[in-house]
């Protein structure tokens, strides 16, 4: 006879996380291993009219609809997420990748950030990459405080 068992922990939350987070979870896990190897394999320069239009290093702010803003704050959750479930590095770059590529899929504008900043510790230049739509940071955080803005990409 067989016994059905209780889920355990991990699953039991996975179920309770919103419907979007559930069906984006594996996508965005092959997308952010996707961008991991791209970024391994391809130039930056290859790469990098994909991103979106360069505006060299200015910082843009789109108005968004709330809507835009909530459909942003989900995309930005299941990065999130699904990030620390990669068993690659899934850091700043494929993230703002994966970001560019759901809000472009669900036609919200963002910009795309590349940063720089020296660690005061170590004086070594350290690199970020960050996402925002409108006021959200979808991925990267809230760095324009930290790190110096080297190249933006934005797509309207």
């Amino acid at each position: 006879m067989y016994s059905l068992k209780a889920p355990n922990g991990r699953a039991r939350n996975f179920l309770h996380k919103p419907a979007f987070t559930q069906r984006w979870f594996i996508p965005v896990w092959l997308i952010l291993g996707i961008s991991r190897l791209l970024i391994l394999t391809i130039t930056f320069r290859r790469l990098a009219p994909y991103l979106g239009k360069p505006v060299g290093l200015c910082a843009y702010s789109h108005i968004l609809t709330s809507d835009q803003e909530e459909q942003a704050l989900r995309i930005a959750r299941v990065i999130r997420l699904t990030a620390r479930y990669c068993p690659w590095v899934a850091n700043c770059f494929p993230q703002a990748i994966t970001a560019r590529l759901l809000l472009g899929f669900y036609r919200i504008p963002y910009s795309l950030y590349f940063g720089l900043c020296r660690d005061p510790d170590t004086k070594e230049f350290k690199a970020h990459a960050w996402v925002t739509a409108g006021r959200i940071p979808v991925s990267g955080g809230h760095s324009f405080q930290l790190f110096t803005i080297v190249g933006c990409y934005i797509k309207t």
